[in-house]
């Protein structure tokens, strides 16, 4: 299944998209999107419905981040061996770990703003892993049972905040709108091996990032065995994977970072598309 909300932001309501692309609306069902509809058996039920007894969403409302209501946005960092060598970085001996805060999550086609002060925006196309069931000490090899599904997040992060500013990496990753997540949870049922999944990402029409999950040094089930050893993940949290090579940073003989007015375009294989344009703060 592909799972979506749509609606205004705060105003979403739950929904599926067919197997003819045509959404229809989840709402006679269950109230929302979020960890409590995504165990096992809730999507089950959901799975069992007919999706033409479902009522067709007329127009082309707005997409909210397909999951609501998220509990927390691990993202691990410097996760693909080519992207850390762009960046100068070493290979991490465990996953590198910091948090966006959930109020940087967006929809996939809204509108990302620069925060006031920022040179250094830049662009990160992810695999996103949405938690159906508490993980707590879970083996490599249970791992993805817990997943509900996967989707794509922008790790869009501000680079002077994330490195010049001291702190820690959250400073340039939780900025309004710097978390684009969707625009549908596929279930994982329909992802068939998560670690062989095309990455593309464009801005203004040009291919900055190409890549392939295939290449991440930690890959899913050992992201989520290793972090649930440190931390319960709950049904609902979102795992931001980590972005191949061809960020603004990494970019010679000098970085490239967005400017008012960029757009940028992201796809991974099976989990669609996301569009968004760049605006500089008020």
């Amino acid at each position: 299944m592909k799972l979506v909300r749509y609606g205004e932001p705060g105003q979403e309501k739950p929904g599926l998209i067919d197997s003819a692309g045509t959404l229809r609306d989840l709402s006679a069902h269950v109230g929302d999107i979020t960890g409590a509809v995504l165990s096992d058996a809730a999507l089950e039920r959901l799975r069992a419905l007919d999706p033409a007894s479902l009522p067709a969403v007329q127009g082309n409302p707005r997409f909210g981040p397909c999951v609501g209501q998220i509990g927390k946005m691990c993202c691990i960092g410097l996760n693909y061996s080519d992207h850390a060598a762009e960046t100068g970085a070493q290979i991490p001996e465990h996953p590198i770990l910091f948090m966006k805060a959930t109020s940087a999550i967006v929809g996939p086609n809204d509108t990302v703003v620069m925060p006031r002060g920022s040179k250094a925006t830049d662009w990160e196309i992810e695999l996103g892993v949405v938690i159906g069931k508490t993980a707590k000490y879970v083996s490599e090899a249970d791992a993805l049972d817990h997943v509900a599904g996967y989707c794509i997040v922008n790790d869009v992060s501000e680079r002077d905040f994330q490195n010049k500013l001291t702190g820690q990496w959250t400073k340039g990753k939780s900025c309004d709108t710097f978390g684009p997540t969707g625009p549908w949870l596929v279930t994982r049922d329909e992802v068939a091996d998560p670690q062989n999944l095309a990455m593309a990402l464009d801005v203004n029409g040009q291919r900055r990032q190409t890549g392939n999950t295939s290449t991440m040094i930690f890959n899913v089930r050992q992201i989520i065995a290793h972090l649930s050893s440190l931390f319960t993940l709950h049904p609902g949290d979102v795992i931001a994977t980590g972005t191949p090579p061809g960020v603004g940073l990494g970019m010679k003989p000098q970085p490239v970072f967005l400017k008012a007015g960029d757009v940028m375009e992201l796809t991974i294989e099976g989990l669609g598309q996301q569009r968004q344009t760049v605006k500089a703060d008020d």
